[in-house]
């Protein structure tokens, strides 16, 4: 018979990994984040930097925010009020006679596939913009007189500079006296003069908001909630 012999375990010697093995593990980790950050910024949230100047006084150029894309994840439906960021329209300016006050949706293209993903989730090729809620489904908007009216009311617009007018630029064809349409939102930027947005194109579907401002990055001396 054989007797059992007893393995000196530290004699042996762990075989290294071939370089391939550990390049293709890192290869791996990079994937997995980049995959986890790509879904954290589309279904959880992201910061942005304002480029425009449609929202001045309330958001200035160079402002950064912090986006809420949770509200997308939930279904959150945008209340007035509410700033928003959203897809733009394939189509923004109207003649006269393709204006339709009793069908005020903003048009889009409909992306499939792997289209689909890389507009949405990686958003190359895509613009967003930023501009504050003023009417939800249902509700009757008419501009008129330099003002907005909400189902036959003035609304009271605190965060407008005083004795700003609400018009439909000069030059251009817009809506003007209509109502929501289902599952779409009625917004507009706060710097009425220098804003293009639903006053143009038409209300904007639910699924094509991407975020509710949640706060104000920087400056730091505006941190906080944006109002």
């Amino acid at each position: 018979m054989e007797e059992n012999k007893e393995v000196d375990t530290e004699k042996i010697e762990k075989k290294p990994k071939s370089k391939f093995k550990e390049i293709m593990e890192w290869v791996y980790c990079i994937i997995i984040a980049v995959i986890l950050a790509v879904l954290f910024r589309y279904y959880i949230g992201t910061p942005t930097m304002v480029k425009m100047v449609s929202m001045y006084p309330t958001l200035e150029q160079n402002d950064r925010l912090w986006l809420n894309r949770w509200s997308r994840t939930t279904k959150y439906k945008p209340q007035p009020g509410d700033i928003i960021t959203f897809e733009r329209p394939v189509k923004e300016d109207y003649t006269e006679e393709e204006i339709e006050q009793s069908n005020a949706i903003a048009k889009y293209e409909e992306k499939k596939g792997f289209d689909w993903f890389v507009y949405n989730f990686l958003e190359i090729g895509k613009v967003s913009y930023i501009k504050r809620v003023i009417a939800v489904p249902g509700d009757h908007v008419e501009i008129k007189e330099g003002k907005v009216y909400i189902n036959g009311l003035e609304k009271k617009e605190d965060y407008l500079p005083a004795g700003l007018i609400t018009d439909i630029p000069v030059g251009m064809n817009g809506f003007t006296d209509f109502y929501v349409p289902e599952d779409c939102v009625f917004a507009m930027g706060d710097n009425r003069n220098n804003s293009k947005d639903c006053r143009e194109f038409g209300c904007v579907p639910y699924d094509k908001i991407e975020s509710v401002v949640a706060f104000r990055i920087w400056p730091l001396n505006k941190f906080g909630n944006v109002e």
